[in-house]
């Protein structure tokens, strides 16, 4: 186990020095850079009965590995260099072999079907250097066509396990899915599973939609339609597809809306006579509460995780910054200083941080802060990079990345919060706007 927590802490942790009790004494990691080596880790093919459970074992198994390789902690040994063949999931694990070609974490498991159809995963994690196993085995039963979400629990399982940080694979992405010249682009919401895969359009593409918010409990998304010729904020229920309209003020435009971590208010922006402020609506009664009065731009409000506090944009100082105030309005207090434009600020699952874009010198920038200001970091810099969403566990930041001149196209991108692991999220269409969904249940 000492090997996995030397390796992963200094991945995982950004601003402190970890102190880690191993043995006759405490082990000391300080952390000076944000790159490490990965673990390697194995994940034969999940063993089964039947021909097409062997091949969801290795559909299962494949998934696994992409979304642990996904991290940048941990890398793979491919089943070419394995020396133990695993032919039943109740066989002793022959830790000699598995430490001859260097893997420090073993998962293993296998795959069944019931009377009814669904499926039956168990899976076992093994730290290979200490031959222990990493907790109790688990089973997960799911539908066929579910088996992607199961791999992506055991996966969820070994990260945690392994780093004793929450997961973030078994979640899903709102997001504007764009076709069409840069011109005249089309937009409708799609959504997805945080890797790419089953994507499925919750509306069409006949007028303009922008900024989808996911619900605290993933069954609903909040985004703004420009189907009546002005922004208006919908309320719509991911499982049945349906919508309404948020009872707003006629004859205003109303936009960038976000959920409270209740579920039951709304934080939006609404523009009445030149003005833009932020007000806040009960969903179930309609009633909306005006928080700011200041004669400048008010926007992209963001709770809180305990809802106590909203971060925001704002040009009352001249120039967008980010400013923080209680949840029932009243005095604000500036957090961002540095030189540059601020905005789109989103507070981390954690608490902990602020996410944000930052334009500075002909360049943009997603960038992390303390709630204080305090320990700005820069993550990204490009053409276009905007509209930062927190994975669950607060790991990974995913946002739009848009290249130049006629032809650019908008993409999602992710990174690490240290700043590693920049990479494109595939989607089947240009992709802007995203927002991370919590666990699935």
């Amino acid at each position: 186990m000492m090997r996995f927590m030397m390796t992963l802490l200094a991945a995982l942790t950004l601003w402190a020095m970890p102190v880690l009790a191993q043995g006759n004494g405490p082990l000391r990691i300080e952390i000076t850079e944000g790159v490490i080596e990965p673990l390697p880790f194995a994940v034969p093919d999940f063993v089964s009965d039947s021909a097409a459970g062997q091949e969801l074992g290795r559909n299962i198994a494949s998934v696994i590995a992409a979304d642990l390789n996904g991290t940048g902690l941990f890398r793979q040994i491919p089943s070419s260099a394995h020396i133990s063949r695993i032919t039943s999931f109740e066989s002793p694990v022959q830790y000699a072999d598995w430490r001859a070609i260097n893997a420090q974490a073993l998962i293993t498991g296998a795959v069944s079907t019931d009377g009814a159809g669904r499926i039956i995963a168990k899976f076992r994690i093994y730290d290979v250097f200490s031959g222990q196993e990493l907790g109790a085995g688990q089973q997960l039963v799911g539908t066929q066509d579910g088996w992607r979400r199961i791999a992506h629990k055991v996966a969820d399982q070994v990260y945690s396990r392994i780093t004793g940080e929450g997961g973030y694979f078994d979640s899903r992405v709102v997001f504007v899915a764009e076709s069409g010249p840069k011109d005249q682009r089309a937009k409708r919401l799609g959504i997805m599973d945080y890797d790419g895969a089953n994507v499925q359009y919750l509306t069409d593409s006949t007028s303009i939609v922008l900024a989808p918010r996911f619900s605290p409990t993933g069954d609903r998304v909040l985004y703004t339609s420009y189907e009546t010729g002005f922004p208006r904020i919908y309320v719509l229920d991911v499982a049945n597809v349906g919508r309404r309209e948020l009872p707003t003020q006629d004859a205003t435009m109303s936009f960038a809306p976000r959920f409270a971590p209740n579920g039951r208010t709304v934080v939006y922006s609404l523009t009445q006579g030149g003005n833009t402020d932020l007000y806040t609506m009960d969903i179930g009664s309609g009633a909306s509460t005006r928080l700011t009065t200041a004669p400048s731009i008010e926007t992209a409000p963001s709770y809180s995780p305990d809802g106590s506090q909203i971060v925001f944009e704002s040009d009352r100082s001249g120039t967008p910054q980010l400013y923080i105030m209680s949840a029932g309005g009243g005095e604000a207090r500036r957090i961002s200083f540095g030189e540059g434009r601020y905005g789109t600020p989103v507070w981390s699952p954690r608490g902990d941080l602020v996410a944000f874009t930052k334009q500075s010198k002909g360049r943009f920038h997603i960038g992390v802060m303390r709630t204080d200001g305090s320990e700005e970091r820069l993550l990204t810099a490009s053409f276009l990079d905007e509209g930062p969403t927190w994975a669950p566990n607060g790991r990974v930041i995913m946002f739009t990345r848009e290249t130049q001149g006629e032809q650019g196209q908008a993409s999602l991108y992710s990174v690490d919060i240290t700043g590693r692991n920049l990479k494109q999220v595939p989607t089947n269409t240009g992709a802007s706007d995203p927002s991370w969904s919590p666990l699935q249940n």
